[in-house]
């Protein structure tokens, strides 16, 4: 079994900088393409960041020039480092990974989410 855990959300001033971290765990063999999603209330799930194992990055257009994707591989983990932080951030933010576990099977999996408040 897999589990993704996120942490690092929390409340944050406009303008303001957060961290996030998505650990995963469990029986794995091997991580390819590791993404964050957000979901404001109300609203559809949005992509955000993406990195492949090869560290291939992409950005949704919203956070281009704010947000940063990194992974460290030795700690199966992904970062968001998100800086000019504004009230439209404010969402749940969500980690999504591929990952091959011991029996080689690969399933797509998710965190269960980390709420980041953007407020004055």
């Amino acid at each position: 079994q897999v589990q993704l855990v996120e942490s690092g959300g929390g409340l944050v001033q406009p303008g303001g900088s957060l961290r996030l971290s998505c650990a995963a765990s469990g029986s794995i063999f091997s991580i390819y393409g590791m993404r964050w999603y957000r979901q404001a209330l109300g609203k559809q799930r949005e992509y955000v960041a993406g990195i492949t194992s090869s560290e291939s990055i992409s950005y949704g257009d919203s956070v281009k020039g704010r947000f940063t994707i990194s992974r460290d591989n030795t700690k199966n983990t992904v970062y968001l480092q998100m800086n000019s932080l504004q009230f439209e951030d404010t969402a749940v933010y969500y980690c999504n990974a591929d990952v091959q576990d011991a029996s080689r099977v690969v399933k797509g999996y998710w965190g269960q989410g980390t709420q980041v408040t953007v407020s004055s």
